[in-house]
């Protein structure tokens, strides 16, 4: 146990080194046994996944699906599930589905067996439309359409950070509520069953980076405590967080950060007390983003990444230290052409990994205006 003045030195001594990045172990050997596309709507563009392993062994996957763009009106949030260990998926359910874009979604189950997905509103692509040149009458239709079915007014009230929550292993669902944070792949649990939700506050005056916590199984969400910025940086410009615990009991935080040092790069904040504290972010050396982060079973830590330099695809590393190091990476894939990332990472029982990630497929495809749901086995040996 870290006593409060071995904790405040952490902090300070991490502090003091803002730029120094970690160094790195050597690279994880890695077999991928198999990588396929699990989506099953050709002229659509899912996007921003989150994949999540069940205490009964049944893995659930949310995204915002009904898309045709990376930006545009229709996405809303689907939900696909697997019970042999992903072999095989079921047809997408529609969980919601607002008048507006309905973009990343994150699921997790609680200790107590509730689902909880995640998602967050968006009228991007009302610039998209507004600028509109030479499109041809089918599109534009479609488009203004979605206008037609609601005021200005009623569009803008419906902005926001969004939960809903099954207590029946995801039969029915709750109607969406709002929450005061948002970041892709959605909230954690905790060893003590306390939920802890890294990301960014959406709304409100100024810019907050930090962590939420809810104590009754994820229906209500209160700050815990900011994550502070590093000397120079615009907290505005940090994106995209999720967080793990160790085994060590340590909290490891990810932040996506668009800051000119490091820009795009991975920056590591930590908090030795449960999240009350939190670490002057580091950077880890890490180009890549955004970082999902699980526990393996060993009490070895997975980041999973987007790639997005030639070669474009998906990377993975290991921490053998609770985070204060991490691998070289695993190249997951490194076919991709355009649009691609957000993975996220699940651990079967026999040791396999499973990574899903969202693609836009290549030019000259027959379907490049649109994309897929990759998954890739694979397996440290």
């Amino acid at each position: 146990m870290r006593t409060p003045s071995s904790r405040r030195a952490f902090l300070q001594s991490t502090a003091a080194l803002p730029f120094l990045a970690a160094p790195m172990s050597a690279t994880p050997k890695a077999k991928i046994e198999s990588t396929r596309v699990i989506s099953r709507n050709p002229s659509h563009y899912p996007a921003w996944a989150t994949m999540a392993r069940r205490a009964n062994g049944e893995l659930v996957a949310v995204y915002s699906g009904g898309r045709e763009a990376h930006v545009c009106p229709f996405g809303r949030v689907e939900l696909i599930r697997s019970k042999d260990n992903g072999q095989t998926w079921s047809w997408p359910r529609i969980i919601m589905d607002s008048p507006i874009d309905d973009r990343d979604a994150g699921i997790l189950e609680t200790p107590k067996g509730s689902l909880l997905a995640t998602t967050f509103t968006s009228l991007a692509y009302e610039k998209v439309l507004a600028g509109a040149r030479d499109w041809d009458r089918e599109k534009a239709e479609r488009w203004n359409a979605v206008e037609r079915a609601s005021t200005a007014a009623e569009r803008e009230s419906l902005l926001g950070a969004w939960m809903l929550r099954s207590t029946d292993g995801g039969l029915t669902w709750s109607a969406p509520y709002r929450i005061p944070v948002n970041s892709p792949h959605g909230p954690i649990a905790l060893s003590g069953g306390r939920l802890l939700y890294a990301g960014r506050q959406f709304g409100g005056s100024g810019t907050v980076i930090g962590v939420w916590h809810s104590l009754d199984d994820g229906q209500t969400w209160r700050l815990l405590a900011p994550i502070p910025a590093r000397p120079g940086d615009d907290l505005a410009n940090y994106h995209e967080l999720h967080a793990v615990e160790a085994a060590d009991c340590r909290i490891v935080a990810h932040i996506r950060n668009h800051n000119s040092p490091n820009e795009r790069e991975t920056l590591q904040s930590e908090s030795l007390d449960g999240g009350k504290t939190w670490s002057v972010p580091r950077a880890i050396g890490v180009w890549g983003l955004p970082s999902h982060l699980l526990r393996l079973s060993g009490g070895r830590l997975l980041m999973s990444y987007g790639y997005r330099r030639a070669p474009r695809g998906n990377h993975a590393r290991i921490s053998e230290d609770h985070g204060r190091t991490w691998s070289e990476p695993v190249v997951l894939s490194d076919d991709g052409t355009g649009d691609i990332g957000y993975p996220s990472t699940v651990e079967l029982p026999n040791g396999e990994m499973l990574t899903l990630w969202y693609e836009a497929m290549p030019a000259g495809s027959a379907a490049q205006a649109f994309s897929v749901l990759r998954l890739a086995r694979w397996k440290l040996v």
